[in-house]
C-alpha cells in the first residue's frame, strides 16, 4: 500500500488539506493600523488592537472547512481501497471537485470582501494549499489509473 507512488500522493493531499484548515486564506493589516482582517476556513475574523476586540463570522465560511473536512476523509478512504482502483477513480474524480469547490469558495469570498469593504489584502498560504493539493490528487489518480491499465493487460495476457 505505502509502496504505491499514488499512496504517497494522496497523503500529501490530505496533509495539504489539513494544513488549509490552520492558515488564512485572505489577510489585511493596513501599515501603522491596529485592524486585522483574515479569511479562514471556518470563519472570517476581524481584530482591533487598541480595544482587543474580536469579531468571528462563521456563516457561511464553514461551508469552506466542509468542503476541506470532506476532501481529508474521501483521501484517506481512497487510501485504504487500494485493491479496488475503479473505486479509487471514482473517489478520486469526487475529491478534485471537493478541493476545486473549496477553491472556488474560497475566491469567492476573499474576492466579495475586498469588493464590499473596498480593501484589497494580501492571499495567504491557504490559498495556494488546495491548487497543490488538486495537482496531487490529478497525479494520484494518473498512477491509479497506470495500474488499472496494467492490471487489465495482464489479464488479457492470461
Amino acid at each position: 500500500m505505502l509502496q504505491r507512488i499514488q499512496t504517497v500522493f494522496l497523503l500529501l493531499v490530505a496533509l495539504m488539506m489539513l494544513l488549509t484548515l490552520f492558515f488564512p486564506f485572505w489577510t489585511y493589516q493596513a501599515a501603522g493600523s491596529t485592524e486585522y482582517y483574515g479569511l479562514f476556513a471556518f470563519y472570517y475574523e476581524y481584530f482591533d488592537t487598541e480595544v482587543n476586540e474580536t469579531v468571528r463570522t462563521f456563516f457561511p465560511f464553514t461551508f469552506i472547512a466542509t468542503l476541506v473536512v470532506a476532501s481529508i476523509t474521501v483521501a484517506l478512504i481512497e487510501v485504504t481501497k487500494y485493491k479496488n482502483r475503479l473505486l479509487q477513480i471514482k473517489l478520486g474524480a469526487l475529491n478534485s471537485l471537493f478541493i476545486a469547490g473549496a477553491l472556488i469558495l474560497a475566491a469567492y469570498f476573499a474576492t466579495d470582501f475586498v469588493k464590499s469593504q473596498g480593501i484589497n489584502g494580501k492571499y495567504g498560504i491557504a490559498f495556494f494549499l488546495p491548487a497543490a493539493a488538486l495537482l496531487f490528487n490529478l497525479l494520484a489518480n494518473r498512477y491509479i489509473r497506470k495500474d488499472e491499465r496494467l492490471v487489465k493487460s495482464v489479464d488479457r495476457i492470461r
